[in-house]
């Protein structure tokens, strides 16, 4: 009876600390990001590049990605309404078969988006990657993130915890029944972000050589 009473003690002792934890890096998170955060291209204000945060354009059925569709919606009406003179579209190209930047290109083409006024960034394997590459490689200090809402959230909070100007376009969100598993993983996300920026002081995995896109894109393609 005494063993079974320390691990029931025990058990609710580690489930009342990852609740703590979670509650806690939302508090933190939703502090440092609710007011930077829009629902229209018209509302938010105007940077000279977005940042698009990728995920991948088909789910393991085969079905379409409706974060990257809406995503990629979100993102080109932005540009098509002149706040932004380049979007960066920063995903996971670890593998020849795997492309996100690649996907986004081409989807915001056939939206209508120039593209030389598109810039890939093909490391982007973590939204704090992400984030952190948008200043270091691409030299903004000052962006859009285009993504979810609860998404944007985390990299507003990354970004001006790192002392950038970074405001949040929220995409339309998915209905609950297909984005449930996708906000239960951001929770724990939240904790592992609030540890790798408060805490660990994490730094983006991969630099490279800077890409300027200080000039607006010309009307010729590159």
């Amino acid at each position: 009876m005494k063993a079974s009473r320390k691990s029931i003690f025990g058990l609710a002792s580690i489930l009342s600390a990852a609740l703590l934890a979670i509650l806690s890096a939302r508090a933190a998170v939703f502090s440092k990001s609710s007011e930077y955060v829009f629902e229209s291209p018209a509302q938010v204000p105007s940077c000279h590049a977005a940042l698009v945060l990728g995920c991948s354009q088909f789910l393991s059925d085969g079905r379409q990605n409706l974060f990257f569709k809406y995503r990629i919606e979100k993102a080109a009406d932005l540009y098509h309404q002149g706040k932004v003179n380049y979007l960066i579209v920063s995903g996971d190209n670890s593998r020849s078969d795997y492309n996100e930047p690649g996907d986004m290109k081409a989807a915001l083409v056939k939206a209508g988006v120039p593209e030389n006024a598109i810039r890939c960034d093909y490391a982007g394997f973590s939204t704090l990657d992400s984030i952190l590459r948008a200043k270091d490689v691409f030299g903004q200090k000052r962006f859009i993130v285009v993504s979810q809402d609860f998404h944007n959230h985390r990299a507003i909070f990354i970004g001006r915890s790192h002392g950038l100007e970074v405001y949040g376009l929220n995409a339309r969100s998915v209905d609950r029944h297909n984005s449930l598993k996708t906000e239960l993983r951001e929770e724990l996300a939240r904790v592992k972000t609030v540890l790798d920026v408060w805490v660990l002081g994490r730094q983006s995995k991969f630099l490279g050589e800077p890409v300027n896109i200080d000039s607006p894109p010309t009307t010729a393609s590159t």
